[in-house]
């Protein structure tokens, strides 16, 4: 059998191997979690409730020792990854407190004497998941999925073997019988034969635009509900009136939380020129601030990438665009795993830095004109999952969101999730939503019921 050995991308030492799982493995863990549906989809909202609440609580009474587990796989600085944790409990916090109003029957006025929208769970999803945020990009579906009455088949990224063991560990014991949900350690070829088969019945996946191409098309071919949630090159836009005071801190944790590595950090800086220089002297002062070390130190602040790999296409990227003639000002410099962080000017629109997603701690600032061009050049892209726009005077961005075709537009606040908003974006980033009340609906099969009678009807007993 073939194995997974998990590495500290900080000090490079072995952390674990790890023997994956094989074809009839596999295969029995989707059967056990068919059958489990069977069972789980007749549970009651509080019961489901009452687990998730545990689980809420396990969370948070194990979250050093979780956060140490996510620094130790992927490099996240302690401090993120505490906040990771507690970010997952309140998820499950939220889900358990609001998933029956979000599903319960909803009464449509028609001519039958009775009609309403049943929500029912459509029964296995399989989550493929990145390495970046290892415990929140699953949880983020978990809580939602197994409050809507559906089971779970994760496949995480291989680098974060640890952490996803431990999220079907902490399910299990928080209380879910054995089969809502589980981890599964294969390959992509595994993967795909996974999708294939009948008993499952959907599919998410959180990664990369070319993950998505795949994931999508062998979905595709059998018919299968998928929710996209794939890469991101935000734009953050500072408009002249911007409150530089105010917003400073705000562009750099943007750019530079999790080591730039997040879908939705902000990946192109668009400036107008009145303020440009100004910004730009601000921004190298606080990032001169960032602390590089062991990113189980609580002063650290940029940790090492998650890969070497991942470094090295970063700064492949910094270079394609220096050719083309970008400036670095400060940083740029790479060596495994570490990558210093990095601001570039002199950019311009097709450059890989301002056309392609960049994954890790480089800041391209780009130079607008005026209102109308900074506006234009952070709407030009193919991605589409959010935008941050810094100004004085938000009720003229309100006025214009219809030139953002992205998931998300914040105004003055970096781009991020929050159980209570839809979460996911439109274009080369994917497509479907997840959190909130949308989200918990995408693996629902949203049921219309027409019922006309001449007799008397009593819904009590099948309406919920």
């Amino acid at each position: 059998m073939s194995q997974i050995t998990t590495l500290n991308p900080y000090n490079h030492t072995t952390l674990n191997d790890y023997t994956m799982h094989s074809r009839d493995q596999m295969l029995t863990a989707l059967q056990l979690a068919d059958d489990r549906f069977n069972r789980w989809r007749h549970s009651t909202f509080k019961e489901r409730a009452n687990l998730m609440l545990k689980l809420a609580k396990l969370l948070k009474k194990q979250r050093d020792e979780l956060a140490t587990l996510i620094t130790h796989e992927m490099g996240k600085p302690i401090r993120e990854a505490r906040t990771e944790i507690e970010k997952c409990a309140w998820v499950c916090e939220y889900y358990a407190e609001f998933a029956e109003d979000f599903l319960t029957d909803k009464i449509i006025s028609t001519d039958a004497h009775t009609s309403f929208i049943r929500h029912e769970p459509l029964g296995v999803v399989l989550a493929v998941m990145p390495w970046n945020y290892p415990f929140w990009q699953v949880f983020r579906f978990a809580a939602p999925a197994l409050m809507a009455g559906n089971v779970g088949l994760l496949k995480h990224a291989s680098n974060v073997t640890g952490c996803a063991l431990k999220i079907a560990e902490l399910i299990h014991q928080a209380g879910f019988d054995e089969g809502c949900f589980q981890t599964l350690i294969i390959n992509h070829e595994l993967t795909a034969m996974l999708i294939k088969q009948p008993k499952l019945k959907a599919v998410t996946l959180t990664g990369s635009e070319k993950a998505g191409r795949i994931i999508a098309a062998l979905a595709g071919q059998e018919i299968k509900k998928t929710v996209l949630e794939l890469g991101g090159s935000n734009a953050f836009v500072v408009l002249a009136d911007a409150d530089l005071d105010s917003i400073m801190d705000t562009a750099v944790t943007a750019r530079f939380q999790n080591t730039g590595q997040s879908c939705i950090a902000a990946k192109r800086f668009i400036v107008e020129a009145s303020i440009y220089d100004e910004f730009l002297q601000r921004f190298q002062n606080k990032i001169k601030q960032l602390n590089f070390g062991d990113p189980l130190s609580e002063d650290t602040r940029l940790g090492p990438m998650a890969r070497e790999d991942l470094a090295q296409e970063l700064a492949d990227q910094l270079q394609r665009s220096v050719n083309q003639g970008a400036k670095i000002i400060y940083g740029g410099k790479q060596n495994s795993t570490y990558f210093e962080a990095t601001i570039v000017t002199d950019v311009t629109v097709d450059m890989p830095l301002m056309q392609e997603e960049t994954f890790g701690p480089v800041a391209p600032i780009y130079k607008a004109n005026n209102t109308e061009h900074a506006l234009d050049v952070a709407a030009a892209t193919r991605f589409g999952l959010g935008v941050t726009i810094c100004t004085r005077n938000p009720e003229a961005i309100l006025k214009q969101l219809h030139r953002f075709p992205d998931g998300a537009v914040f105004i003055n606040e970096l781009v991020k999730s929050d159980p209570r908003l839809p979460f996911g974006g439109t274009g080369i980033s994917g497509y479907g939503r997840e959190l909130s009340s949308i989200g918990i609906k995408e693996f629902i099969n949203q049921k219309t019921v027409f019922v006309k009678t001449n007799q008397s009807l009593k819904t009590d007993g099948f309406m919920v």
